[in-house]
């Protein structure tokens, strides 16, 4: 049984159970995890938000500071679990955080040159969406190399086309990884047990997630799934799935 959040960001719940989280990433909604919400909901909570600019926050607008606060607000204390962008947006949300799983993630680009380039594509990103539609921008999204060996039920394309141009601009231009200040010299002071997860064949995002279990320290958990690319719970669910039930079940949460 699902029901929405009468909340900033609309969500919807699932199951009962240690709260979990769920923070999509660009250009999906908060029904695109697939098999791992499915599977979650038989023994948690799972909260799925759509961010803002997404689906049923199509009309929300917000920087990731202002993202994690309402964050925080719909989705209430428990383990935060995000993809991608849901994973940069997860390492801002404040004191509710019991637990971070972060797939695909990074806490942002620190050379000031890089991020000022990425910022400038993110704008130039954004005037496309704008200037092409959804349905024609979530068609050549999807071609991008780093989404080659999603399966064709895990496009999640109509779900994709729920979202509107001018919120999924605004969220490339408020919340994209270009505007996002580096968190690197912060992950130190986590003080939640993290698990950072991505594809062992995403060669960027793999060392990132090494790296971060580095920084964090001894609360940090790295995994590498085999065969898996960018969109790892979705590329190979049953494994990603193992992977966080193993660590759920190292650091139990009450609900």
């Amino acid at each position: 049984m699902q029901a929405s959040l009468a909340v900033g960001l609309h969500g919807e719940r699932q199951g009962t159970g240690p709260r979990l989280v769920l923070l999509h990433g660009f250009g999906q909604t908060g029904r695109c995890w697939g098999p791992l919400a499915e599977d979650l909901a038989r023994d948690h909570e799972v909260v799925r938000l759509d961010a803002p600019g997404h689906a049923g926050s199509s009309a929300v607008r917000a920087d990731l500071a202002g993202t994690a606060r309402l964050a925080a607000e719909a989705g209430g204390p428990g383990v935060y679990v995000g993809y991608s962008m849901g994973a940069r947006m997860a390492v801002h949300v404040p004191d509710v955080v019991r637990g971070l799983v972060l797939v695909g993630g990074t806490p942002g680009i620190e050379d000031a040159g890089e991020r000022a380039e990425r910022r400038a594509r993110d704008h130039a990103l954004a005037g496309q969406v704008r200037d092409q539609g959804v349905a024609t921008f979530v068609e050549r999204w999807l071609t991008q190399p780093m989404f080659a060996g999603l399966p064709t039920w895990a496009r999640f394309d109509d779900e994709r086309r729920r979202n509107t141009a001018e919120g999924l601009a605004a969220s490339l231009e408020l919340a994209g990884t270009g505007s996002q200040a580096p968190l690197w010299d912060r992950l130190a002071t986590l003080a939640v047990p993290v698990l950072a997860l991505a594809g062992a064949d995403d060669d960027r995002y793999a060392a990132i997630a090494e790296r971060m279990v580095a920084a964090v320290g001894p609360r940090a958990t790295a995994c590498l799934v085999p065969g898996a690319g960018h969109a790892a719970h979705l590329e190979r669910p049953r494994a990603t799935i193992a992977a966080v039930r193993r660590w759920l079940a190292d650091h139990p949460l009450t609900p």
